[in-house]
């Protein structure tokens, strides 16, 4: 039996306030959307079965390079990360499995799986962590991991992403996802083309130790750490990473690591018509990689990315099934309130992108009607899906109105009593 944090009843209650509401809203809505021939059942189902995970680093308290500010009842170690996650799960019934960051999230394998299992949790992709230095690890990061001059240092960080494949195995998961801050801050600080070949030997050294029904993920990032190159730059770079190592490998896109202005949807598309796209990293930003809240700044480039998706899926492009995870840092508000929005935002922009009328969107490409297929998305985007995205939740158990239920369940309240406060962190540069 499911171990539950916040109470059934409480949840029931609430629903029970909405349901009329909602029960109206509904209705008004299949109505609407039957005059343009959709059935609001079949995109009530899609949604229903679409799922991100979240990532165990998301419900603590993020921070910037200047400072920390430790929220109310942080979570301690990863059995209370898993604790808040499952709140999230419970409330959304979209968040079903946990994205772990070793050695973060590093315990016995089988108390893991227990505790995930006995919360109604699965496990998603694992994350390697060769960014920052672990306290009893022997070489440091500083200079880089997978493509350091030192061939020590490279093979502790190989043999690193192995044990993180290692634990994966044991408790489930059938993914690694590989990022690094490797690259220089100065003109000639290290030779490019040396840097990435002892990147791409380090990886396929990785790669061999991959489970046969497993899938490697490389993470591109424009900048930061390192502020004048990165090892692993842009999705060309990282097409190239995928291509070289094998089947198994693929992208992985974070919305919040490209230059400004860059057209993701269009590199969505590019990887998807050569099947090297493995999977998203959801969360938004305005000037570079700020990891703020999914859809919060820009929801319509996110509903255009959701249509690459939808357009992939409506023409049944083959082992077409790619990765969806939120990964964002949470500054100002409590973080499970933040991902349950993410969350909620993500499913808002898929089923938008189910509306699309494809039929009467290719005759517009093909006729050149710039204004009319710009419409035609538009349409999609403008129709308010808000009650498509309640019912899935109340089919599966969810809430009508998942911010509204946590706050009123107290649920921070209660675990910042049994929780320890943190300590306040300062950052790096002052």
């Amino acid at each position: 039996m499911v171990e539950l944090r916040i109470s059934s009843e409480l949840i029931a209650s609430e629903n029970n306030r909405l349901l009329t509401a909602h029960k109206s809203d509904y209705e008004a809505l299949g109505a609407h959307l039957d005059r343009r021939g959709i059935d609001i059942d079949s995109i009530t189902r899609k949604v229903a079965e679409f799922f991100v995970a979240v990532p165990s680093w998301g419900v603590g308290t993020g921070g910037t390079r200047f400072a920390r500010f430790p929220g109310i009842g942080e979570p301690r170690g990863i059995f209370d990360k898993l604790d808040d996650c499952a709140v999230i799960q419970q409330l959304t019934r979209t968040t079903p499995n946990v994205s772990l960051h070793i050695p973060w999230d590093k315990a016995d394998p089988k108390q893991l799986r227990a505790h995930a299992e006995a919360l109604g949790l699965g496990f998603d992709a694992m994350n390697s962590n060769t960014f920052s230095d672990a306290p009893d690890q022997k070489y440091s990061y500083k200079h880089g991991s997978l493509s350091h001059v030192d061939q020590a240092t490279r093979k502790q960080a190989i043999e690193h992403n192995i044990e993180c494949i290692e634990i994966g195995a044991s408790i489930g998961s059938k993914a690694l996802t590989v990022w690094i801050g490797d690259g220089s801050n100065f003109p000639g600080q290290s030779n490019f083309a040396k840097s990435f070949e002892r990147y791409l030997d380090s990886m396929a050294q990785v790669y061999k130790s991959l489970p046969d029904d497993w899938r490697i993920f490389s993470e591109h990032k424009m900048y930061e750490p390192a502020f004048y190159s990165t090892v692993v730059q842009d999705w060309g770079t990282n097409y190239l990473i995928a291509q070289t190592l094998g089947p198994k490998a693929f992208c992985l896109v974070d919305l919040g690591h490209h230059a400004p202005n860059t057209n993701i949807e269009m590199i969505v598309s590019r990887l998807i018509q050569f099947k090297k796209l493995g999977g998203f990293h959801f969360n938004d930003s305005k000037y570079g990689d700020d990891d703020l809240d999914a859809g919060s700044v820009d929801p319509y480039r996110l509903f255009l990315v959701f249509n690459e998706l939808a357009d992939a899926e409506d023409r049944g492009v083959q082992d077409f099934h790619p990765a969806h995870m939120i990964d964002q840092s949470h500054n100002v508000t409590d973080p499970i309130e933040s991902l349950i929005s993410s969350a909620n935002e993500i499913r808002r922009a898929y089923a938008q992108a189910l509306l699309v009328d494809r039929k009467l969107l290719a005759a517009y490409q093909d006729e050149n009607d710039a204004l009319m297929a710009s419409n035609t998305l538009k349409q999609a985007y403008r129709t308010d899906v808000e009650p498509i995205l309640a019912e899935a939740r109340i089919r599966a158990g969810g809430s009508i109105d998942p911010i509204a239920t946590y706050r009123n369940s107290q649920y921070r309240q209660k675990i910042g009593k049994e929780r320890p406060a943190s300590a306040a962190g300062g950052g790096g540069i002052i």
